[in-house]
Order: C-alpha cells, then sequence, then structure tokens
C-alpha cells in the first residue's frame, strides 16, 4: 500500500505535520511528536481504525485516498520471483 497522507494534506492547505496533528486534537486525536512525524514521512506497519475514521473525517477524504493498493508489490504464494507457479 502506499500512504499518500501528506499529499492528501497538501491538497487540503495543510504543508506542515505539527498543522495536522493540531487539527487531530481539536478531534480527539491526540498523537506524540514521534507518532505525527511516522505518520507524516513514512508508510505506517498499523492504524487503528478509529484514527484513520478522525484522520478522513480532518482532511476530508475516504480511506481510498489516503491508502493506494500497490499490486505490483504483492508477491503471490506458490509463485517464484520470476511470477511463474513452483
Amino acid at each position: 500500500m502506499k500512504w499518500n497522507l501528506r499529499l492528501v494534506a497538501a491538497q487540503r492547505g495543510i504543508w506542515k505535520a505539527t498543522e495536522l496533528q493540531r487539527q487531530l486534537a481539536e478531534h480527539g486525536l491526540v498523537i506524540s511528536a514521534g507518532k505525527m512525524s511516522g505518520l507524516w514521512s513514512k508508510t505506517p506497519a498499523s492504524l487503528k481504525l478509529d484514527d484513520l475514521e478522525i484522520i478522513c473525517t480532518v482532511l476530508g477524504c475516504d480511506v481510498g485516498d489516503l491508502l493506494v493498493p500497490e499490486p505490483r508489490k504483492v508477491v503471490v504464494r506458490g509463485e517464484s520471483a520470476a511470477g511463474g507457479a513452483e
């Protein structure tokens, strides 16, 4: 999955992680500076659905705007790296 938080935020005029952090806190999602930095600069390994819902609410977006599938990166079990069946 590709995590598009920065792009979606920028499309809504939010250019700094601290600004988004402040808006999230106004909606009840208090995030530490370290966690916010991680959300802003890289793809999170996990994210609570409740938190994702608040992020979408603040940004006025859908989950599909933030998370974009990257099917080429998926390795199918039972297939070799070359793409053939084992």
